[in-house]
């Protein structure tokens, strides 16, 4: 669909995309200089997924949720008199490197045209393909906090939390301040893994408040006896049409544990689709296993006009993705001739050197909590295309075939073609050829995103201007 042929129904000097503390951060101070604004979610609240629904959560559930939770209010509410305009419930479906987006919101699409536009789309959840992963009763641990933050929904049955990063012990601590039962903890991080973060050590006590905190969630799983099993390996679920048991091996020793609820983690990875459906410049980043975009130091895509902050850029926290915001706010307002470039540089000063504090630790919690081969490029048996219902051994027969890369899998076997377009399986799917072919992820590649980035029906576009 051309920018001509298009009804424009509204002009702004930044579109920023995502309201969690990246977009709320960068539209703020956007606004600060002057810019006419606006900030669209599919959400009916600002926050995005780290601080979801924070200017409706009550008293209670931001104590069970705990402080940094609570960060995201003061965001919140510098967006809310900022005099952005805020459009909720609105699911972006196509960006143009023209800078139109296009909008589905209340049944109808919308283009907005931005003389810039920040892509705030923060993280996704890194698939997690074990035997059984796709069973009533298999949860990502961020699909289970979503409901927490939400709506206050919490198991009433004993839960296991299985794979490794700090999103699984926050989660952990969070359902026992809610009076979750934790049946047990299962941690695919291994001696190595230890042996391999000291490494980054020095940096990491640069961020000891960081560290502090995560030895603080240790500290409640010990004092509430959560058995806590290290250097799981083996992980697979079990069940008749529901989860019902998980095995592992752990310590050299074969366990079992009964369970109708299993929670999986292991890290976050940017969310790329808009910026690969642009056409973008990405690399394969080798320390956190995913891809990224490329930018320069405000933020700025090789695709004039389009900034990137946040999480969707690279994994940072939330912390330095609102502090990435601001970043990407001062470049969009010195393009628009708001402030000339010295200005900016001297107002970035500080912005920077408080990101780099919280930067320090990752480099030790990448290494630390590196997702292993076996939970990422799973077993001929395992589905990886959850929606095509497409095998990892299906995957490799092609590739002896001839596939090449995922989008060849698409032709193949529709790898990557159903409603998630991709999210779910495309980091696995890259990594499986890969290692067929015995090649870098890099030369892989990824999927060919095109619009429709969101599912619309033809009614809906119809009803666009």
């Amino acid at each position: 669909m051309s920018v001509q042929a298009q009804h424009v129904e509204g002009e702004y000097d930044l579109i920023v995309i995502g309201a969690g503390p990246a977009g709320m951060a960068a539209a703020t101070e956007a606004r600060r200089h002057g810019l006419s604004v606006v900030l669209l979610d599919e959400q009916e609240t600002v926050g995005g997924q780290i601080y979801r629904s924070i200017t409706r959560t009550d008293a209670q559930r931001r104590e069970i949720l705990g402080p940094d939770y609570e960060h995201g209010a003061s965001l919140a509410e510098a967006f809310a008199v900022s005099g952005a305009e805020h459009r909720p419930g609105s699911s972006v479906w196509q960006v143009t490197r023209e800078r139109m987006v296009h909008v589905l919101r209340g049944g109808r699409t919308e283009a907005l045209l931005g003389r810039r536009i920040v892509l705030a789309t923060g993280a996704m959840e890194r698939p997690f393909p074990i035997p059984g992963w796709t069973l009533p009763g298999v949860m990502t641990a961020g699909a289970a906090q979503i409901l927490l933050k939400g709506a206050g929904v919490a198991p009433a049955q004993p839960v296991v939390l299985a794979g490794c990063g700090p999103l699984l012990y926050l989660l952990a601590w969070q359902y026992l301040r809610a009076g979750v039962p934790i049946k047990a903890i299962l941690d695919t991080t291994t001696p190595a893994d230890q042996r391999r973060a000291l490494r980054h050590v020095a940096s990491a006590l640069a961020g000891w408040r960081d560290v502090r905190k995560g030895l603080g969630l240790l500290r409640t799983l010990r004092a509430h006896q959560v058995p806590h099993y290290k250097g799981v390996t083996k992980l697979v679920v079990h069940g008749e049409g529901q989860a019902e048991r998980v095995t592992f091996e752990a310590n050299g020793q074969a366990q079992s544990l009964a369970t109708g609820l299993v929670l999986l983690h292991q890290g976050v990875v940017p969310n790329t689709q808009i910026t690969w459906s642009l056409r973008a410049g990405h690399e394969w980043d080798e320390a956190q296993l995913c891809w990224r975009p490329l930018r320069d130091g405000w933020g700025e895509l090789d695709v004039a006009g389009i900034y990137i902050a946040g999480d969707g850029a690279a994994i940072g926290g939330a912390r330095a993705a609102a502090l990435q915001g601001r970043l990407a706010g001062l470049g969009a307002a010195c393009a628009a001739g708001r402030l000339d470039a010295a200005a900016r540089d001297a107002q970035a000063v500080p912005l920077r050197r408080e990101l780099q504090g919280f930067l320090h630790i990752r480099p030790f919690l990448d290494s630390l909590y590196r997702p292993k081969d076996e939970n990422r490029i799973p077993a001929d048996d395992v589905i990886v295309c959850r929606c095509e219902e497409v095998t990892a051994g299906t995957l490799r027969e092609h590739v002896a075939l001839g596939c090449t890369g995922p989008n060849q899998a698409k032709s193949f076997n529709r790898c990557g073609m159903g409603p998630c377009q991709g999210r779910q399986c495309g980091l696995t799917v890259t990594e499986v050829i890969a290692e067929a072919r015995d090649v870098s992820p890099a030369e892989v590649g990824y999927y060919r995103i095109r619009a429709p980035i969101k599912p619309l029906t033809l009614a809906e576009l119809a009803q666009g201007g």
